[in-house]
């Protein structure tokens, strides 16, 4: 019998943005054929943690990179924060905004009336990411919260950093780390990893079995886990093979891909033996294999394919029973 493919069964894909599709302004390699392809088939949603851009900027650069995409094929945090603020206050009450057009458009799209001052009394803080918001910006939200301590608080996200151009940069959990030591609580989240946003994903674009791919363990594949969703980790962003075998039980993807040509590729089992002459516990993937001898893990056989190679050590560290820190892993399985 053929291997599975991880498009097999799955009637909707997401994809997160940065690090998945592109990096900048820039496509990652082989993303837009891939995704196009698995589109003939499949409903396509695009979901981002960034609030700082309109559904309608994203679609437009996915547009530009190939990809055929409309404003309704994007869900941002904003629209999952929005849904979550609006079962908190009242419809067409005064929102205190701290982030940029990206939170704003959609915080009036929904009947809101924007302010950026505590001094008009907001009915709720909504905080996301805008590459200009300061110390005033939080200032404000910190004396609105101060205030009144039962005054809703909606963060879109915390993601601690944000991949640009020119590398990685503070995120919008830095900003609301530091309103939340000037307040002392924590908002209602509405992004990954918590499943606002993927919830509001499958009651736009329905699906039965959807496949969730990113770039991010402690996001991404985290949250996907939490709302019972099958998950790629892609190794073409932010977290590498070092994080991947040391991924805790709840941040561990379905499927590991090193580019998103193998969403369409078959996925070979991990097979586990034990050696009968030595008892050491060997776990091979293709034509790659490695060994767990005692807390002593080696590679016995490199194979042609690197990422083989990575899904078997995977295979065998998740499942030994033993944390990554008591482990002496072989440098090459994560260099």
């Amino acid at each position: 019998m053929s291997e599975r493919t991880p498009l097999d069964g799955v009637d909707l894909v997401l994809a997160d943005l940065d690090g998945v599709v592109y990096t900048g302004d820039a496509a990652i390699e082989h993303a837009v054929m891939s995704l196009t392809a698995a589109g003939q088939t499949r409903r396509i949603g695009y979901l981002t943690n960034n609030a700082s851009r309109t559904a309608a900027s994203v679609a437009e650069h996915l547009t530009s990179l190939g990809l055929a995409t409309a404003e309704d094929d994007v869900v941002t945090s904003p629209q999952a924060a929005i849904r979550l603020l609006a079962d908190l206050i009242p419809a067409g009450a005064t929102v205190l905004v701290v982030g940029g057009e990206g939170l704003t458009t959609v915080v009036e799209g929904a009947g809101f009336v924007v302010t950026r001052s505590a001094l008009d009394q907001p009915a709720a803080v909504i905080q996301g990411f805008a590459p200009d918001v300061g110390w005033n910006d939080l200032a404000e939200a910190s004396f609105a919260l101060n205030d009144d301590p039962a005054r809703p608080w909606v963060a879109t996200n915390t993601d601690w950093t944000i991949p640009v151009a020119r590398g990685i940069a503070p995120g919008n959990g830095t900003l609301v780390g530091a309103v939340h030591n000037a307040v002392g609580r924590l908002p209602v989240v509405a992004g990954k990893p918590e499943v606002a946003i993927f919830e509001e994903a499958v009651r736009r674009f329905g699906g039965d079995t959807p496949l969730f791919i990113g770039d991010r363990l402690d996001t991404d594949i985290l949250g996907a886990n939490r709302a019972g969703m099958q998950s790629v980790l892609v190794l073409t962003g932010i977290d590498g093979r070092k994080q991947v075998l040391a991924a805790n039980a709840m941040s561990r993807p379905t499927f590991i891909l090193g580019d998103l040509r193998e969403l369409a590729e078959p996925y070979p089992s991990a097979v586990h033996t034990v050696d009968a002459n030595s008892g050491d516990t060997v776990v091979t993937v293709g034509n790659a294999s490695v060994r767990l001898a005692k807390t002593v893990v080696t590679v016995d056989r490199a194979g042609d394919r690197p990422i083989d190679l990575l899904r078997a050590a995977t295979s065998l560290i998740w499942g030994c029973g033993l944390p990554i820190y008591g482990l002496d892993v072989a440098p090459e399985l994560y260099s």
